[in-house]
This record gives C-alpha cells, sequence and structure tokens, in this order.
C-alpha cells in the first residue's frame, strides 16, 4: 500500500485518497470474532485493534447489524488516520497542500456513499506521529 500511495501522492500528486469501505463488510465480521482463519488473522487484526479500541461504543448499540456497520465506519476513520501519519502524506501536506484525505462508506443495497471523515492538508496529527522532516 505505501509504494502505491507513495507513486500517487508525490508522483502523479493526486489531490484527493479515498478510504472507502463496505456496509457489512465480511472483514469486520470476520474480525469481531474469535474465529481463526489462518493468514487472514494477521490482516484482520488491524480491524481487531479499532474494536478493542472502540469496543464499549460498538458493543453498547443494539443490533448485530448496527454494530459491524459502526465497526466499518470506525475503522475507515483510523485508517484514515493512518495515512495521515505517513511520512509521504505529511511530506506532501507541508509542500504543497495535498492530498486530501477522505473516508467513506458504501452501502451496497442503496448505493449511496456516506463520508464519515475528511482530513485537510496540515489537519492536527499528535504529536507523537507528526515527523520533523528538517532534522
Amino acid at each position: 500500500m505505501l509504494s502505491v500511495l507513495e507513486y500517487a501522492v508525490t508522483v502523479l500528486k493526486v489531490n484527493h485518497v479515498i478510504v472507502c469501505g463496505l456496509y457489512g463488510c465480511g472483514s469486520v465480521v470476520a474480525a469481531m470474532t474469535n474465529q481463526s482463519y489462518g493468514i487472514i488473522n494477521k490482516w484482520l487484526r488491524n480491524i481487531k485493534d479499532v474494536y478493542r479500541l472502540h469496543r464499549d461504543e460498538v458493543d453498547a448499540l443494539s443490533s448485530a447489524e448496527e454494530r459491524v456497520d459502526r465497526m466499518v465506519e470506525l475503522n475507515v476513520i483510523e485508517q484514515v488516520y493512518a495515512l495521515a501519519k505517513t511520512t509521504v502524506v505529511q511530506r506532501a501536506w507541508r509542500d504543497r497542500q495535498g492530498p486530501h484525505l477522505h473516508g467513506w462508506v458504501y452501502r451496497l443495497h442503496d448505493g449511496i456513499i456516506h463520508p464519515v471523515v475528511e482530513r485537510e492538508p496540515g489537519s492536527h496529527i499528535e504529536d507523537i506521529y507528526r515527523f520533523d522532516f528538517n532534522t
């Protein structure tokens, strides 16, 4: 993913990067269980981390569908933040005030895209994640 991101941001100079999730996502459903899926477990661990961080909020929802859909949204939000934490994005924000980062979720049955987060160039990043390119 980082090589694609770097090519898009540094070489192509894209102005927008979109992270798009899918309501009802099977990977999110799988990550919210203790089922073993073999090598996929490593990939699901990132989603499990999102669940761990937001478990109280997610578990308070009344239906399984609501819990999965909220987890999809939270995962998209966390993944957009993960992009903002990369040197690729931070350097581009410093050098050219781009790209904008967007987090969307798509619902298959109605075809509507729901924006859940946007990060403008230079958006706040906690100090521990902010790179100092001047040293």
